[in-house]
């Protein structure tokens, strides 16, 4: 049996520098959970606790139909909100989400439909997930080290990469979570933060 690392297969997607770049990101195979408040609320928990069961199922279900295990893809998230140029300013409860998963082409090999139905129904899990195709487009990215709390001078940086580029902010704030907050010290986390251009 194989065994593949798709971090790696998707390198330049799942890499990103210490200064922000530019960077072209195609639609991509997703699981997708949308949600809105605090992330440190019981919303996200849930949405987080929903991705991962079927995230494992499907590969499963990829590795019984082409013989490649892979590991399961970071956890990433889309950040909005209704008044996005007050973002900072607004209490976390007026933020809205999206949590998702990656998934190998590979998926087309199985009927995923079906695979998070029935995960869904065995496992007692909303029945909130879509599949679907991601990609951001042209996007300027950074690689942030530290807590999520200490952002902010990492995002600005960004935006003024943005700016400097000639171009605009377009789409949604995109971070990926390469570090698991459970096993990785705050000042040790490394997050992707994506910003789609135009």
């Amino acid at each position: 049996m194989a065994s593949v690392d798709l971090k790696s297969t998707y390198r330049e997607l799942y890499s990103a520098p210490r200064d922000p770049e530019l960077v072209t990101v195609p639609p991509r195979p997703y699981l997708l959970v949308d949600g809105a408040g605090d992330p440190a609320g019981p919303a996200y928990a849930e949405a987080v606790a929903t991705l991962y069961p079927l995230a494992y199922a499907l590969r499963a279900a990829i590795r019984d139909a082409t013989g490649t295990a892979y590991t399961v893809m970071p956890l990433e998230g889309l950040w909005w909100a209704e008044e996005i140029e007050r973002f900072r300013e607004l209490p976390r409860s007026a933020w809205r989400w999206t949590l998702m998963i990656s998934l190998p082409d590979d998926v087309a090999q199985v009927d995923a439909v079906d695979v998070v139905a029935r995960t869904t129904t065995a496992r007692d899990l909303p029945a909130s997930v879509r599949l679907e195709p991601y990609g951001d487009g042209e996007a300027a990215q950074v690689l942030h080290r530290g807590p999520y709390a200490d952002e902010a001078p990492t995002v600005d940086a960004l935006h003024a990469f943005v700016t400097a580029s000639g171009r605009q902010l377009a789409g949604t704030h995109h971070e990926i979570y390469l570090s698991d907050p459970r096993r990785v010290a705050p000042e040790r986390m490394r997050t992707i933060l994506r910003q789609p251009v135009a």
